[in-house]
């Protein structure tokens, strides 16, 4: 092992040990050639590298409940994302990275590395479709170094969608949001807005739950509710 290698692992036992106690992982790097479009660093160059922070099932929901329960807003007004911001920000300060995040301008094009660096597609959801943990994964931040850096996710080959031949995802939908091929948000939304109790907003997206992929990794129902709550109808 070299001295650069020896750094490198270093950094990311300290990146793991440092976001395991939040139910946070390492999610999959990617490596910018050169002239490539990049993230800028906090001193204004572009990153050499990107590794991306997510959950992995319902990990993060009882490391970010026992957070938000200790605060008088409970949160405010968008808790999760707050709670993603205070734990990866002095993760980012010790290995000396730049922290970036979905809800956070410039918008970085989150979608596009994670299916670069975990090979994941859309599912007719939109939702990145993950082998193993199905629809039931996020990404909640990344990091970026000046350095390239090794992969630290599992890089996956194969579309699910693809081998599924009932695609009981869109029978399941009660908006028939899935009937045309592509996710008609609209047609969710009038259904959300429309429904008086039970079905998607009490149990999370029924089409979601429907996918049998990576089902053993189901978000708890008070993650699910959450989710639910949080959207703005």
């Amino acid at each position: 092992m070299t001295a650069a290698s020896g750094c490198v692992d270093n950094l990311l036992q300290t990146l793991r040990a440092a976001l395991e106690p939040h139910g946070l992982f390492l999610r999959g790097t990617v490596n910018f050639a050169p002239g490539e479009a990049a993230p800028l660093l906090g001193g204004g160059e572009p990153a050499a590298s990107v590794v991306l922070i997510g959950n992995i099932g319902g990990s993060i929901w009882k490391p970010f409940t026992t957070w938000r329960e200790g605060k008088p807003s409970r949160g405010g007004s968008d808790p999760l994302d707050d709670w993603s911001k205070r734990v990866i920000g002095p993760v980012a300060e010790v290995v000396a990275a730049t922290a970036y995040f979905p809800s956070d301008p410039p918008w970085q094009p989150f979608q596009q590395w994670a299916m670069r660096a975990e090979g994941l597609e859309p599912s007719p959801l939109g939702i990145l479709i993950h082998p193993h943990y199905g629809l039931w994964h996020s990404y909640r931040g990344a990091l970026g170094f000046d350095r390239a850096l090794p992969e630290t996710g599992s890089v996956m080959a194969g579309h699910p969608c693809e081998i599924c031949e009932a695609k009981p995802c869109i029978s399941a939908c009660p908006a028939d949001a899935l009937a045309s091929g592509t996710f008609e948000v609209g047609r969710c939304r009038a259904h959300l807005k429309a429904e008086a109790a039970g079905g998607c907003l009490a149990r999370g997206c029924l089409s979601r739950d429907a996918c049998p992929v990576g089902w053993d990794y189901r978000y708890p129902p008070a993650q699910l509710s959450f989710h639910m709550a949080a959207l703005s109808l």
